[in-house]
């Protein structure tokens, strides 16, 4: 296959809360993002060959943001430009704790004007694994281009991953948000869920609870991966669990990323070891390993530009 990972989804600029101007106004630093490209950026941190499929304005946002792609090595050649949409906009002010408020400014944005037409199909049946996301299911159009590129994906044997990555403020309605998160879930073999994304879709508040209950009703997904932030991680795979604790080393500023690298990470993993070699010395490896790597990405701001080097990962590992 040409590429290890494709992904599809949306690209934007995260405005990032900065400091202060003299006047005492914030500052924001623009810093580019977008959680499937995120997640390609890990990866390509770690030597994947990765594409991502998407749609920018054709504006100083858009022509930022393909520089920032093709920069950390990702294929942009699937990227469009729209003369007719502005590039998609979110304003991320943290908590001291690192924790993220957002405000998003994407109605007619670029990212949900990608239509199946603008599909390049040959990408989509050269790849190990497809990524795709909730946030390219919000809208009519943009739900059409993602369904499609799955169908292309899975024809060819892509391996399908999955981030429910719920963000409410982005939906019309959290029921609508919940049933294309459940069709999300029902493609995949492979998926990274949040805790809170896990008791969203299931209604169990406890954690392995809520993984039996998702397992169950999607007997299509090989391996489970939940993140719980401070709590660290666990992969449910084969019928068994694996749960590694998060690496508390201090530092954090910015949470921005955390989860798509661990993601990125984890595709990793799967890449090396293939789907049905994941044994428990793998999975250990792979959350320590993932892990490790979001912490790191935490003591940065932004995400896209801000992946760590394996140098730096297997650091923190042997620390």
């Amino acid at each position: 296959m040409r590429y290890d990972v494709v992904a599809l989804g949306e690209l934007l600029i995260d405005f990032t809360e900065n400091g202060v101007s003299p006047q005492g106004n914030p500052l924001f630093e623009a810093n580019p993002g977008g959680a499937p490209c995120n997640l390609l950026a890990m990866l390509a941190k770690l030597g994947r060959r990765c594409a991502f499929i998407g749609k920018v304005g054709d504006d100083i946002f858009g022509r930022q943001l393909r520089q920032a792609v093709e920069s950390v090595g990702i294929d942009a050649s699937a990227l469009a430009a729209d003369a007719k949409a502005p590039t998609t906009l979110a304003f991320v002010k943290n908590a001291p704790s690192g924790e993220r408020e957002f405000s998003f400014l994407r109605e007619n944005g670029a990212d949900i004007a990608l239509r199946p037409e603008d599909l390049p199909a040959e990408m989509l049946q050269n790849t190990r694994i497809f990524h795709y996301g909730s946030l390219s299911m919000t809208h009519e159009g943009v739900r059409s281009a993602t369904r499609r590129a799955i169908a292309i994906a899975r024809e060819s044997g892509a391996l399908l991953s999955f981030d429910p990555n719920l963000r409410p403020a982005l939906w019309e309605t959290l029921d609508a948000a919940k049933a294309q998160i459940a069709w999300g879930l029902a493609q995949c073999h492979i998926c990274k869920i949040s805790d809170d994304e896990l008791q969203f879709m299931t209604g169990e508040t406890g954690e392995s609870a809520g993984a039996a209950a998702l397992l169950q009703q999607y007997p299509n997904i090989r391996l489970l991966c939940v993140t719980a932030g401070a709590a660290g991680s666990t992969a449910y795979y084969d019928g068994s669990s694996v749960h590694v604790p998060a690496f508390m080393l201090g530092g954090t500023i910015d949470t921005t990323g955390a989860g798509d690298t661990f993601g990125g990470c984890i595709l990793h993993a799967v890449l090396g070891h293939g789907l049905h070699g994941l044994d428990h010395a793998a999975l250990t490896e792979a959350l320590r390993f993932a892990n490790a790597a979001a912490y790191l990405v935490t003591k940065r701001k932004g995400a896209l530009r801000s992946m760590p080097e394996q140098s730096a990962i297997e650091a923190v590992l042997h620390s």
